[in-house]
């Protein structure tokens, strides 16, 4: 396929996206109706649909509309292709009209919260939370998102496992100042049928989410607890790095469907948790959240949070952690996390939580902001 026919690709693509199918659905119903398109075309055609998601206000706003064909429109007026992807030549789409000519707009003529791609409200939440921050923030969030591993302590070292990746053909770098974790940066889409990876040697998970797992101060025996345990990822992280025994609990049990096979990968066991079962050294509580720090990977979600939906997390996360303060021993500790950088789901959960729960004392909070080191993601960390 040619730039521009990927391009036309991209607007079939964003079309249905914006009619309410989820991206990745649009991309593998497309896949199957082009089956001529190599495996290059359709990355080519992904990273073009995701583009245009981060940055759905701006490229709209330049392209004239929000519609799959505004949006490339816009992504190429920014990227100065305009005049060789639309020409309507082959499988090039159309030309523009007058009409779409007279609507384009340059991107110095973008007001502030249309230029940094952020809904005004949420904007305005980061202003509040984060100061002159808030623009890293969103500058950050309109990029791609790296591809971070985690090494199995269990089973290899750094070292091992960037050898092991590279017959691969697989190239990874340390992530600096997180223990235990490797950046991909060359054959990102191989890693899930690489050896190292069926192996167990190597984990997918973003280093800021290794970060917290890490601060999470683990005693070497007794019994830890993963209360929002998901896909595990962060239990099998916790389980990595102590002789204790780790279990696992979500609200939706569906979601931890997969935790049975990933334990068996990497050589340890995830009970779950029992109703009743209480005296955990350490209960890591990562909740329910906007995940406003993991928008690079999932921007549909940052155009479909609402002020009422925002509301909604906030209420959950205070379930959350009433539900697991109990659970925690005298003596324990207590790790909210959210993989939020939004005050109303950190900050100010904790000022909830003075209030609410003192015999949960603050130990450290620490808030990651988007590429430092990976995703934006909060964690505080209590004494019970």
């Amino acid at each position: 396929m040619t730039p521009a026919a990927r391009v036309a690709a991209a607007i079939e693509v964003l079309d249905a996206v914006l009619d309410g199918q989820p991206a990745e659905q649009a991309l593998s119903q497309w896949g199957r109706a082009h089956r001529f398109a190599g495996s290059k075309d359709r990355a080519a055609l992904r990273d073009l649909v995701f583009d245009a998601l981060r940055r759905r206000r701006s490229y709209a706003a330049m392209g004239g509309g929000l519609t799959g064909r505004g949006l490339m429109i816009g992504h190429a007026l920014g990227s100065g292709t305009l005049d060789t992807v639309f020409t309507g030549e082959g499988y090039a789409p159309a030309a523009l009209t007058e009409d779409e000519s007279a609507l384009l707009l340059a991107p110095e003529a973008l007001t502030r919260a249309v230029a940094l791609d952020m809904p005004d409200w949420i904007l305005a939440a980061l202003e509040d939370g984060h100061g002159a921050g808030a623009e890293e923030i969103c500058a950050a969030l309109r990029t791609r998102a790296p591809l971070d591993l985690r090494v199995n302590v269990r089973k290899s070292d750094a070292a091992d496992a960037k050898t092991a990746l590279a017959k691969d053909g697989i190239t990874a770098v340390p992530v600096p100042d997180v223990d235990g974790a490797l950046r991909v940066t060359e054959g990102a889409r191989r890693v899930a049928q690489s050896a190292a990876y069926k192996a167990g040697l190597v984990e997918i998970q973003d280093a800021a989410s290794q970060t917290a797992v890490l601060a999470a101060p683990l005693p070497a025996s007794g019994r830890v607890l993963d209360y929002c345990a998901g896909g595990g990822g962060k239990a099998l992280a916790l389980a990595a790095r102590t002789e204790a025994q780790v279990f696992v609990h979500d609200i939706a049990p569906a979601r931890m469907k997969d935790i049975p096979a990933r334990a068996a990968r990497a050589g340890v066991t995830l009970p779950h948790w029992q109703d009743g079962q209480g005296g955990f050294d350490l209960v890591f509580c990562d909740a329910p959240c906007s995940g406003s720090g993991t928008w690079r990977r999932t921007p549909e979600a940052k155009w479909a949070l609402t002020p009422a939906r925002l509301a909604d997390y906030v209420a959950a996360q205070r379930d959350v952690l009433r539900a697991a303060l109990p659970l925690v021993r005298a003596g324990g500790v207590l790790v909210y996390a959210t993989c939020s950088v939004l005050p109303a789901e950190n900050a100010e959960q904790l000022a909830w939580m003075a209030e609410a729960m003192p015999q949960a004392r603050l130990r450290t909070q620490h808030q990651l902001l988007p590429n430092a080191p990976g995703d934006g993601f909060f964690y505080a960390i209590f004494d019970v």
